[in-house]
């Protein structure tokens, strides 16, 4: 069979839903049909991290001295209230300037395969993100070695620290301290875990018609599985471009900046989000975006990688389209009530509020000489 014909003959299983056991092979990369992709999963059961890290880890998270004007923290961008993103379409990012994309929950990071909308980092490495955060200059502007010492003269830090290590507060380590407290944020007792564990009247009958959909006919499980529902991978979907990146000259100078740091030929010949490409410089690439993890969707409005959609019967609409321009995806032809079943079931992910309160910035005193 000619690849082509393969890819055609897979995805007309998929769109069909067939139950046959197929497996096919394009390229060196296996397609699977519906029956074995991956399904959703329970989030596993909890496995506490370093205790003295994530309390100081926490700490680091809500203080201001970790931008480079005091200005804002990981919180402002990160907001338990707002389900640990910020609630906006586009992220604010540092003051004086304004980022192009939404800012995305924190839940579940121990569990993401990539981080970031690019998927330009390791999911296994939460310090380096929160390195890249903080020293960005269109986040947290921070200079790492200012931050050192800013909180070496913070003396409940050095004491917490001493819970952990005997040395001093030190920069590429307080990146992992937060990294830790990140990684200690996960979703709990949300309905689905209990239905998936055997607990039948955990969701509704019309959850559970959504769930079939998800599996079935609307496909959705190809790309969103595993426990937070997201298989890490990159895919253009033509989410429509947020109008307000080419309106707002402040985006637009975030976006370029971030084009011109990463080497993107042409760079000032652009005006739209061209996602993965800007890392990859690969053409297949352009408009490519990680997909979206599906826990505590419930808090975490609005969606997509440039918040243009407010609600989740927006999203699932734009899905049953078949997506934008450019997209890979096909018109599922679902019902209006197929949509709402959808809908239902989505929700299920969603667990109790994951909240944790500001602890505070404990005050500064100038350390003792001979101490610095």
């Amino acid at each position: 069979m000619k690849i082509q014909q393969r890819k055609r003959f897979t995805q007309a299983l998929g769109a069909i839903g067939l139950a046959a056991a197929v497996t096919l092979t394009v390229g060196t990369q296996p397609v699977i049909a519906q029956n074995n992709a991956p399904d959703l999963a329970p989030m596993p059961d909890v496995k506490p991290g370093n205790a003295a890290m994530i309390e100081l880890g926490k700490f680091f998270f809500f203080d201001s001295r970790l931008s480079g004007d005091w200005g804002v923290s990981c919180a402002s961008c990160h907001d338990p209230k707002k389900g640990w993103g910020d609630g906006l379409a586009l992220s604010a990012g540092y003051p004086s300037m304004e980022y192009f994309r939404n800012s995305p929950t924190v839940l579940n990071a121990k569990y993401r395969q990539r981080f970031l909308w690019d998927g330009r980092l390791d999911g296994s490495d939460a310090g380096t993100l929160v390195r890249d955060m903080l020293t960005e200059a269109h986040t947290m502007n921070m200079d790492g070695r200012l931050m050192q010492e800013r909180l070496q003269q913070v003396p409940e830090y050095d004491a917490l620290w001493k819970k952990w290590r005997k040395d001093d507060i030190n920069g590429m380590r307080v990146f992992n301290v937060i990294g830790e407290f990140i990684r200690s944020l996960e979703t709990t007792n949300a309905p689905f875990d209990k239905f998936a564990k055997g607990d039948s009247g955990a969701i509704s009958s019309e959850a559970k018609d959504g769930y079939e959909l998800f599996k079935g006919k609307a496909g959705c499980v190809s790309c969103h599985n595993g426990p937070i529902g997201s298989d890490g991978k990159l895919y253009n979907t033509g989410v429509p471009e947020n109008p307000d990146v080419l309106k707002n000259p402040l985006r637009t100078i975030t976006m370029l900046r971030h084009y011109a740091t990463s080497g993107v030929p042409n760079y000032m010949n652009l005006r739209t989000d061209v996602g993965s490409y800007a890392i990859t410089k690969k053409p297949k690439d352009i408009g490519k975006f990680q997909t979206a993890q599906l826990r505590d969707l419930k808090y975490t409005a609005p969606y997509m990688h440039n918040g243009m959609f407010k609600t989740l019967d927006e999203v699932v609409a734009f899905y049953n389209q078949g997506g934008g321009k450019g997209s890979v995806l096909k018109p599922l032809n679902l019902s209006a009530s197929d949509q709402k079943a959808l809908v239902a079931f989505l929700l299920t992910l969603s667990g109790d509020q994951v909240m944790v309160k500001d602890p505070g910035q404990p005050d500064m005193q100038v350390r003792t000489f001979g101490k610095n």
